[in-house]
């Protein structure tokens, strides 16, 4: 791998912005779609620009291949219930508040990368990072201005979202052998053929009037924030490295909040900013152990 350049730096801020608008754009379709079709046009949308490049550079999809069972149950873990939870969720709650959630998923892959894998065990940096993170999203839960208990429930299953890309990453594991963009090209078509039935069937958005701005904030999230951010997330990867691209995650619940205000005018409430620092802070002490690890295996 080669030393991270300017661009590269400015290539990881672009890539934390684009998964960070994510959030308030998620909001916005909602005005005028519901959750499975948000998700339906996320994933329909999204694997455009990535089957594109997999023609353009001749990578054989194995959507049907002997291991279409990962690629299908990695589909659905990883993007169409994530998806559906974070729109179904969205619709009450603040996008901030959704980017400061979804932004766990680093402290509980290292939870769960603790009891399922044999080279990411706990130890007393991350220990630390994971309980300082998990206190912030707990008094983020004590703001009542923005959290009560008619939307108590959607927050719930925002973080049940987050933590479906955890499984759905530790599932991947099982084919991380395959070229990157095969398995995500691989997955999105799973992802496409599971909603399509359920979509037509619970939701039919034939029916449906969208407004201009919801139409516009959907199709961004499919092509821009699925799509083209995970083939700049792939091209991250092969030049600096998982460890660089992991820095996303500081980013993306800080972007998130300020692009909600920005664009919704959304409050900013005191124990959002102290559950913001926390979840940050968090994540640096697990990603600074997971670095020290590293450079321990390369030595």
């Amino acid at each position: 791998m080669r030393q991270p350049k300017l661009l590269d730096y400015l290539l990881l801020i672009l890539l934390a912005l684009i998964w960070a608008s994510a959030f308030f754009n998620i909001k916005i379709a909602t005005y005028s779609f519901g959750p499975i079709t948000i998700a339906f046009l996320r994933v329909f949308f999204g694997a455009i620009p990535v089957l594109l490049l997999c023609y353009y550079k001749k990578i054989k999809i194995e959507a049907f291949s002997k291991d279409w069972y990962w690629f299908a149950m990695i589909g659905f873990i990883n993007l169409v219930a994530p998806f559906f939870l974070i729109a179904y969720g969205v619709q009450s709650v603040q996008s901030n508040l959704a980017a400061i959630l979804m932004s766990t998923t680093p402290l509980s892959s290292t939870v769960l990368g603790h009891f399922y894998t044999k080279n990411e065990k706990f130890n007393f940096i991350k220990t630390i990072g994971i309980l300082i993170g998990f206190s912030g999203i707990l008094y983020l839960f004590s703001d009542n201005i923005l959290i009560n208990e008619n939307n108590f429930f959607s927050a719930i299953l925002i973080l049940l979202g987050s933590t479906c890309y955890v499984i759905g990453g530790v599932l991947t594991l099982k084919i991380s052998k395959k070229k990157n963009e095969n398995v995500t090209g691989s997955i999105l078509v799973w992802a496409v053929l599971i909603l399509i039935p359920i979509v037509s069937i619970v939701e039919q958005p034939w029916n449906v009037s969208p407004r201009l701005d919801s139409t516009i904030s959907v199709i961004y999230l499919g092509l821009v924030s699925t799509g083209i951010a995970w083939l700049l997330r792939f091209r991250i990867l092969v030049n600096n490295g998982l460890i660089f691209q992991s820095q996303v995650s500081y980013l993306i619940p800080i972007f998130g909040t300020i692009l909600s205000y920005i664009f919704l005018k959304e409050l900013i409430t005191f124990k959002v900013l102290i559950s913001l620092i926390a979840v940050s802070v968090g994540i640096y002490f697990v990603r600074k152990a997971d670095n020290k690890i590293s450079k321990i295996r390369l030595d």
